[in-house]
């Protein structure tokens, strides 16, 4: 999805309401999005996002399945001119440790990951990740809101909110996303004030926007 589309109804980037709502919320999103789940996820997974020692392998995911996954997580979150993207940041082998440490987390994502290919070829004809841009981004567009859901996307909703949570924890708990967010530590604050990006996004997501 690009950038100018990104921007929507409230005029400000996809990136900047994502670094706004990590900023103000500490990065609580995947944390909140526990309690849907029987068993916990465990966050220090996050500590373990780039093993040394060669090329990472996955834990939770099939070559294929992995592949789509990257490809999601850089449509979610590409890189820009101002840093590395949710690949570079990590992403995949936060997703795939969390998954690999929870059996249900890990058929939320096998099972989304199939829905997109099943719908991917059923519009493209082709699986998701072999499917031009352009397609890609016209079936997330559909399933990036709530609003569009049916018993056709529904599956597909749920699964992408996983996705995009946990794509944008891994990116903002990275280093190139913590410098993206321009943290420099702990510093004394005359006022704490909510980036209005924040708050524009929680209001978005929350239908009152």
């Amino acid at each position: 999805m690009s950038e100018d589309k990104a921007k929507g109804r409230t005029g400000v980037s996809r990136r900047g309401l994502l670094a706004g709502l990590s900023a103000a919320a500490a990065m609580g999103t995947a944390e909140a999005s526990q309690g849907q789940l029987s068993h916990p996820i465990h966050p220090p997974a996050a500590a373990e996002k780039k093993p040394t020692g060669g090329p990472y392998k996955p834990k939770a995911f099939n070559p294929h399945e992995y592949r789509t996954l990257t490809k999601l997580a850089d449509l979610i979150m590409p890189a820009d001119e101002h840093s590395a993207g949710a690949v570079a940041g990590g992403a995949l082998e936060y997703i795939d440790l969390l998954a690999g440490n929870n059996d249900e987390l890990a058929a939320i994502f096998t099972g989304g990951l199939a829905w997109l290919d099943r719908e991917s070829e059923r519009r493209a004809g082709t699986k998701f990740a072999d499917a031009p841009e352009k397609e890609q981004t016209a079936l997330l567009d559909l399933i990036a809101y709530r609003k569009n859901d049916s018993a056709e996307l529904g599956p597909g909703i749920r699964f992408f909110d996983w996705a995009r949570k946990l794509t944008v924890d891994a990116f903002y708990t990275s280093k190139a996303g913590i410098a993206d967010l321009g943290y420099k530590g702990n510093v004394g604050m005359a006022e704490f004030k909510v980036p209005e990006e924040a708050v524009k996004l929680a209001l978005e997501r929350s239908g009152l926007g």
